[in-house]
């Protein structure tokens, strides 16, 4: 499964999907269950999903958020101070580069009630964003040295995720309970998962 995403979808959708959406939803099956429902609601079982559907997938947008807040593509986000500067009381010196933990901002109890646990539906009426507006969420990065194609694939990975869930139904193998699945993820420029994602799909549309 990670090799066909890394093939088709590059790097980034690859990691969000694998390593965190479709692992979380299958760990979660409620949620998988209620993300399911809405798109039953919204698509039906008769088609695929469209690019036009996205905007009345909030739950969807919900499940997406979750992933980047528990498992950032980059764990650690690099800024180099352009000038002489106080932050917080903390002098940084022009030319100084500054590493900010997305990672450890992501799980930070102060900001998030029940940091460690998969919950979409804590931004259930909730204007937080990732587009580095809300620095309690910062997957892509924040102001002018954000990533550029925060856009293009947010709207690629929510179809991407949107189709899976959709148009298959998922189990683990070998009588796997959800909660048995490893979670373990592997620190370094990247989050990767240790063990790859083992899952069993069956087609679920009537077409």
């Amino acid at each position: 499964m990670a090799n066909f995403f890394a093939g088709h979808a590059g790097g980034l959708h690859g990691h969000i999907i694998n390593n965190g959406a479709l692992a979380e939803l299958m760990r979660h099956p409620k949620a998988m269950k209620k993300l399911q429902k809405e798109l039953e609601d919204v698509v039906g079982l008769e088609r695929m999903v469209e690019e036009s559907d996205l905007e009345k997938l909030d739950y969807l947008s919900m499940v997406v958020k979750e992933t980047l807040r528990l498992h950032p593509v980059a764990p650690l986000l690099a800024h180099a101070a352009t000038e002489d500067c106080t932050v917080n009381g903390y002098h940084i010196p022009k030319k100084s580069y500054v590493i900010i933990n997305a990672w450890a901002i992501g799980r930070d109890p102060s900001a998030w009630t029940d940091a460690e646990e998969f919950i979409p539906e804590r931004f259930e009426g909730s204007d937080v964003d990732v587009r580095g507006n809300h620095y309690q969420l910062i997957s892509f990065g924040s102001g002018r040295r954000r990533c550029p194609g925060i856009q293009l694939g947010l709207t690629v990975v929510q179809l991407m995720l949107a189709q899976l869930v959709h148009c298959f139904d998922w189990e683990l193998p070998n009588n796997m309970l959800p909660e048995e699945l490893d979670m373990s993820e592997a620190f370094g420029i990247t989050m990767a998962r240790v063990k790859r994602l083992i899952a069993i799909p069956s087609y679920r549309l009537h077409k």
